[in-house]
């Protein structure tokens, strides 16, 4: 029988107090594939460990805006306003619950099927997280910038500026949060892989001082 949300993985004792749930804060722009894996990462964890998420938006548009930047990635940046432009205006006409099943239709469209990030899948990610389809007419206006911005301007100053997507942050030794980028990792680990790595994570972050641990990518995303 699978576990449920929130449910204690095995040993535990089965009554979750409040002291003892977690929040975690995610930050994703819907075009990075590693923000992708490490969302699948964190929504196997929320099987594990009684953790809640709250999802919000970045941009990696944003981020890079005024970095001098080859050809090819600066086009593939201008094509990424469209959805995180989307995802914003989601949130804001049908309440910000809807940010993580909206995320996870275009995830499996950009992602995992290798889908075009045009209108056309968007649309079509919209309907499937039960959303109207005429919100990606988001994608071409300006109209939400400002929100996303802000939304964005929240993550990157809780970690940093030399950093991209994903963003997460926890509650610290000292209850403030603590942000990091990443984990990065592929593929995404399931069952108590996943909840060994989100242990690992909240140890770090609870450790003052921490700031880094990285070693170089050998493979890219695997959406396994």
């Amino acid at each position: 029988m699978p576990r449920r949300l929130g449910t204690p993985h095995e040993g535990r004792d089965p009554v979750t107090t409040a002291a003892e749930r977690k929040t975690a804060d995610f930050w994703f722009d819907p075009a990075c594939p590693w923000a992708w894996m490490t969302s699948r990462w964190l929504i196997e964890v929320q099987q594990l460990r009684p953790v809640d998420v709250n999802w919000h938006v970045m941009s990696l548009s944003v981020l890079n805006e005024h970095r001098d930047l080859p050809q090819n990635y600066r086009e593939l940046l201008d094509n990424a306003w469209g959805a995180v432009r989307v995802c914003v205006a989601a949130a804001q006409q049908h309440g910000e619950e809807v940010l993580g099943r909206l995320y996870t239709e275009l995830g499996l469209r950009f992602h995992n099927q290798g889908l075009p990030q045009n209108r056309e899948t968007i649309e079509a990610a919209l309907v499937a997280a039960g959303l109207p389809a005429g919100l990606a007419d988001a994608a071409d206006t300006d109209a939400y910038d400002e929100a996303l911005r802000a939304s964005h301007k929240e993550g990157i100053t809780l970690v940093g500026e030399d950093v991209g997507t994903p963003v997460i942050a926890v509650e610290g030794a000292d209850g403030e949060r603590v942000a990091f980028f990443g984990p990065v990792v592929t593929p995404a680990p399931k069952g108590e892989a996943a909840a060994r790595l989100w242990d690992g994570t909240l140890l770090v972050a609870s450790t003052p001082g921490f700031y880094e641990i990285k070693r170089t990518r050998t493979a890219g995303p695997s959406f396994e």
